[in-house]
């Protein structure tokens, strides 16, 4: 759980840390990658590959999302208070729209499928396999695109955009598309996420706000806008939230905020903040 906390909140790193754009509806991403994944698994597709199929369809999703409403209301809004503003109501829509659809085409019910779920030994404990597996491709993706992000021509591009959005494109750099590139790059780590999470748990196509509300949590646990941050935070928030579960589930919501809300008094930039 803490690997998939952690590409979620990696995806909303970017889209906030890059974009300017707190997406709310980005729980939705994870929901649709996991039901997409769930209805290819029943077509005979292996789970594994239904998420490399996946990753292209969640990009194009999110990019088109970022060119045809979000930059068409930055185009409206006469300054960047207005445009977070307005972006996060227009976020909060585009969430009932999504989910409203996925609930239409899929049903309110939870959905699943049986995959790796015979246990390992590990020492003295046992792990289902499919959980080690999505531990296993969390961190590969995870540090996967760390190193895209700084070794690649576009991952240079994306970081200077970040910095300074008026300096990166001075320098030829074309700001437009590289936002609308990390948000499609945070909605597909949300698809991955959500893929993932179709392998080791049933899903609901309303549970999108709830793991949306998790990623915020991580992100400022982290540090806004640090992707080594966001990974660290969603691994203390997974391992926290799976001890407290073990003791009493309905707490685990609440221990979430009360880590946020120490930390905020504490420390408001978070653990890798700066």
């Amino acid at each position: 759980m803490g690997g998939i906390y952690a590409l979620v909140s990696m995806g909303l790193s970017m889209q906030y840390g890059v974009a300017k754009i707190l997406n709310v509806s980005h729980g939705e991403f994870i929901m649709y990658g996991g039901v997409i994944t769930w209805a290819l698994v029943r077509t005979g597709i292996h789970p594994l590959l239904a998420l490399v199929l996946c990753c292209p369809l969640i990009l194009i999703a999110g990019f088109i999302m970022h060119r045809t409403l979000f930059e068409r209301l930055k185009k409206i809004s006469r300054i960047p208070e207005i445009f977070q503003s307005n972006a996060m109501l227009l976020a909060f829509g585009t969430m009932f729209i999504l989910q409203n659809v996925a609930t239409r085409i899929w049903g309110p019910n939870p959905i699943s499928y049986p995959f790796m779920a015979a246990p390992i030994k590990l020492g003295p404990t046992y792990f289902p396999a499919n959980r080690l597996l999505v531990l296993c491709f969390s961190i590969i993706i995870a540090v996967a695109f760390y190193l895209f992000l700084l070794k690649t021509r576009l991952g240079k591009s994306i970081r200077a955009t970040s910095q300074d959005p008026v300096a990166a494109g001075l320098m030829g750099i074309k700001i437009k598309t590289i936002m609308a590139i990390c948000f499609g790059i945070g909605a597909m780590l949300a698809g991955i996420a959500g893929s993932l999470l179709s392998i080791i748990q049933p899903l609901l196509t309303i549970m999108g706000m709830n793991y949306t509300l998790i990623a915020i949590i991580v992100v400022v646990l982290g540090g806004l806008g640090s992707i080594p941050g966001s990974l660290l935070g969603g691994f203390i928030l997974g391992i926290v939230g799976e001890i407290v579960t073990r003791y009493e589930a309905s707490l685990t919501t609440v221990v979430f905020y009360a880590i946020i809300m120490a930390l905020l008094l504490v420390r408001p930039k978070g653990l890798l903040g700066r």
